[in-house]
């Protein structure tokens, strides 16, 4: 019997969850949507993201793909995980795909933000990075204009992964200010590494303090070594928030 393969569209606050990969001995959002397609679906579902992300990391666009025997109405779908799942994870759309079709290895690019703050509030606390000292976002945009001109992104790596290479291509990196003491960082690849975007934004944080000059931070690339890089900054800031396909993909 033919499968029918579904792309299914969704977000999740990753404040109480051990990343999106199912974990052993933690609760992820992989585990969760197994838990409930499988449950609605009468069938053991398994459930392929995109990619994954940390512990703590949110996500406002995460795309997976599931297989049915059967035709599914998607909104019919759609509308019961969403009663059926717990308040920090919602579905968008569910829609069917080309049964090859791979919401990991079929992405074209991946889009994530990074946001920080310079004042205290108890409203952004879980979701913006607190900044106790200014930044100089000039000198951090002119260093993040340097990741356009490499490739293998190793010093940003997690060490120890079971990747067979290093390389991405950056898009689009940059800092924007988004209100009086807020920013973001955009930064979009066609594929990131673990620990990737957070290791970048640490490292950009030493050139914005003056510890790190423009070209330091290019030499902290071409050393291709994660010890040379910034520290991680916390994963309760940073956002998955685009993830693109060609539309030949759908049906």
């Amino acid at each position: 019997m033919d499968l029918h393969r579904y792309f299914i569209y969704l977000a999740y606050d990753g404040t109480f969850y051990h990343g999106w990969q199912v974990q052993p001995n933690g609760s992820s959002v992989q585990g969760v949507m197994i838990k409930c397609l499988s449950t609605l679906l009468h069938a053991e579902t398994e459930v392929v993201g995109a990619g994954r992300t940390d512990a703590g990391v949110h996500a406002r666009l995460m795309v997976a793909h599931f297989d049915s025997k059967n035709q599914i109405d998607c909104k019919f779908l759609t509308d019961k995980l969403n009663r059926f799942l717990p308040p920090d994870i919602s579905v968008y759309r569910i829609r069917e795909v080309n049964p090859q079709a791979h919401a990991r290895f079929d992405a074209t690019y991946r889009t994530y933000q990074y946001y920080v703050t310079t004042v205290k509030s108890p409203f952004s606390r879980f979701y913006c990075h607190r900044l106790f000292i200014s930044l100089d976002f000039e000198k951090m945009n002119e260093a993040a204009r340097l990741l356009f001109e490499y490739s293998d992104f190793t010093s940003f790596s997690k060490l120890h992964t079971d990747v067979k290479t290093n390389n991405c291509k950056i898009m689009k990196a940059e800092w924007q200010q988004i209100g009086t003491n807020e920013w973001v960082f955009t930064i979009q690849a066609n594929r990131f590494l673990r620990n990737m975007v957070r290791a970048i934004v640490g490292t950009l944080f030493d050139v914005g303090y003056g510890k790190l000059s423009v070209e330091k931070f290019r030499q902290v690339i071409e050393k291709k070594a994660r010890a040379e890089a910034g520290s991680s900054v916390p994963a309760n800031a940073l956002f998955l928030v685009d993830i693109g396909y060609s539309e030949d993909l759908f049906i």
